[in-house]
């Protein structure tokens, strides 16, 4: 298997992986956890249920999340075959194979015996690593199928530690957030605050129930904004020589921002329950689109780092295609 096999590969783990997790935020915003029943892995009883909405949307996820299972396995086996002494993609398809294994187990937990909100929030967070594992596996493929020059050749401009930390700070606490409002949906907290920016009429709300959580998300979003905004301005200005440094950093700053906006959007449409699912589904995406984003920065600037011995900086920048 090739060098642009093996990235087409990744590039399908990714896509089936984007649609598993998309069906799980459908079938959290359209409530239809237990369209199949509390059964698993048949539904209603049956392996092909009776048509009811609710039933379709589960039976779907469950059905796409089969395949990326399938597919990540197909990735680990490729992979390991072709591709064993590159250890960034080992890591990112292993990582991509044990975190949808994971949120699987704990979807047919929650359909048998149901969970708590918190569970339930980080199940979509698992889920949200191993899309972002896929991810980061058909970025870090497609830079080793489009590589020109031979392994060590090629001498990137590193990055500081400050901004490695930096980065890296932002990317945990984006999975944070990304936490806090999975737990205002399965705590159906949504309400809590009503009107946007202000929580209620009010910069700081009487704190209680589904308020302080509603209110406890805007704030962490906030702080994310300004945490990815200093990120991306140090992404851009102080790494004008690594153009992949700079076009992380901006796309993380953008999808944050549009993350905002979307906010603003979901309460504008928290009463109008079909332009509601919409708007709801687009907030979670920009979300899972921008932790993948950091992620893969994430690991670009611990490849890039300061600190990193020049012959160790060579073979983490780039295993090109052999020559001859």
């Amino acid at each position: 298997m090739n060098d642009k096999q093996l990235k087409w590969l990744s590039y399908i783990t990714c896509a089936v992986m984007f649609f598993a997790t998309f069906g799980g935020m459908v079938v959290t915003k359209t409530d239809s956890g237990l369209g199949c029943g509390q059964e698993w892995p048949l539904c209603n009883g049956k392996f092909i249920p009776a048509y009811t909405v609710s039933s379709l949307i589960e039976y779907s996820h469950r059905a796409v999340s089969g395949m990326a299972g399938l597919a990540a396995l197909a990735s680990l086996i490729a992979f390991w075959k072709y591709k064993r002494d590159r250890k960034d993609l080992m890591a990112y398809v292993v990582m991509t194979s044990v975190f949808v294994v994971v949120q699987a187990i704990m979807g047919a937990l929650a359909v048998v015996k149901p969970q708590s909100a918190a569970v339930m929030a980080l199940h979509f967070g698992f889920s949200l690593i191993a899309f972002a594992s896929s991810v980061m596996l058909a970025l870090g493929m497609r830079r080793v199928e489009k590589a020109k020059m031979p392994l060590g050749s090629e001498r990137l401009p590193r990055v500081s530690n400050a901004f490695r930390r930096l980065v890296w700070g932002a990317t945990i606490y984006t999975y944070i957030v990304v936490y806090i409002g999975a737990f205002v949906s399965h705590t159906d907290s949504r309400e809590g605050c009503s009107g946007w920016p202000l929580c209620n009429g009010e910069v700081i709300p009487e704190l209680g129930g589904g308020v302080g959580i509603a209110f406890m998300h805007r704030v962490a979003a906030l702080l994310l904004l300004i945490v990815v905004a200093v990120m991306g301005h140090f992404a851009y200005w102080r790494n004008r020589d690594n153009r992949e440094i700079q076009m992380l950093g901006v796309s993380a700053t953008v999808l944050c921002l549009l993350q905002i906006f979307s906010g603003a959007i979901i309460m504008a449409t928290m009463h109008n329950d079909e332009v509601y699912v919409f708007s709801a589904l687009g907030h979670t995406l920009l979300i899972s689109a921008l932790f993948g984003v950091l992620s893969y920065l994430s690991v670009r600037v611990w490849q890039l780092r300061e600190s990193a011995p020049v012959e160790q900086q060579g073979e983490l920048e780039m295993r090109g295609k052999k020559i001859g």
